[in-house]
């Protein structure tokens, strides 16, 4: 099919757009990169911008060596393994048969669904509701008040609603029921809608931060952000332990950009993975109201 001027001038014109955009997104990313792996004194100086200049590990090292770190690192990882798959259950579980026009009170739940999505609870109620069913500095308050979101449910329940009912009818022919239906037959044929789901979730588990901010006052239960935030405000924090930084090649700039990059690598290894999902599930979930 041969596009008009139009349309090709459309199609170049986004194209510039999305570049120019890209490039205003990545370019903050490789000055800290670059910092990161860069000496103090021409971080001092200024002198870094996208690529490392007198490249050391230094900052890396140290960092690594945080057990304070790693044990904010693994409470974040296992948070967001098991809250995503909790996420994913109660949402498949909620969302299956409300994507059944025989359920009789399925239109009423889905009006306070949206009703949910829309009108957000208020913080003091909300903090309170938390904090009297016993979650007040507990680490399951990393998991549980994330473990359904209603634009999720209804994308899966979108995406539910399209599965082809020929398929259920015969499976209901021989013997099955519905937990084994969902199970058996539409869970694995849902793979599309679960990546992208999986996605949504597991970013808001692993970013969170005003959540535990408000929750959590152990800090043997600080998830990563949280530490990678007293490790940006806190030099105190952020030296604890270090040596003399006269005989090493750190600062606490270079150590606050390496601590950035170690809070985004899992997201950014994951998210390959997931990206062909992505698009797919999302559009499969907004065809049908």
């Amino acid at each position: 099919m041969v596009e008009s001027k139009r349309e090709r001038a459309f199609v170049t014109g986004v194209t510039i757009f999305l570049i120019l955009f890209s490039i205003a997104a990545i370019v903050p990313l490789l000055s800290v990169i670059s910092t990161s792996f860069s000496s103090k004194s021409v971080v001092d100086m200024n002198l870094v911008t996208l690529w490392p200049k007198e490249f050391t590990l230094d900052s890396w090292k140290y960092i690594i060596d945080r057990p304070d770190l790693w044990k904010s690192f693994f409470l974040t990882v296992g948070t967001t393994v098991i809250g995503t798959v909790l996420a994913l259950l109660m949402t498949a579980l909620f969302a299956y048969p409300l994507s059944k026009s025989e359920f009789r009170w399925g239109s009423v739940i889905m009006v306070c669904v949206v009703i949910a999505m829309i009108f957000k609870a208020p913080i003091v109620p909300y903090f309170l509701t938390v904090r009297s069913i016993g979650l007040y500095d507990n680490p399951l308050v990393l998991i549980l008040p994330h473990i359904l979101n209603p634009f999720n449910l209804i994308i899966m329940r979108t995406f539910f609603k399209q599965f082809p009912k020929e398929l259920e009818e015969a499976a209901f022919l021989e013997g099955c029921g519905y937990f084994r239906m969902l199970f058996h037959f539409v869970l694995p044929l849902s793979k599309a809608v679960m990546a992208t789901l999986a996605l949504f979730y597991g970013v808001v588990l692993w970013n969170q931060f005003q959540h535990p901010l408000f929750f959590l006052q152990d800090t043997n239960w600080f998830p990563l952000q949280i530490k990678i935030r007293q490790f940006i405000t806190d030099d105190s924090v952020m030296m604890a332990g270090a040596a003399s930084t006269v005989d090493l090649n750190y600062n606490e700039r270079t150590l606050r950009a390496a601590t950035v990059i170690f809070a985004i690598i899992p997201i950014i290894i994951v998210y390959p993975f997931l990206q062909k999902y992505f698009v797919k599930g999302a559009m499969l979930g907004s065809v049908k109201g």
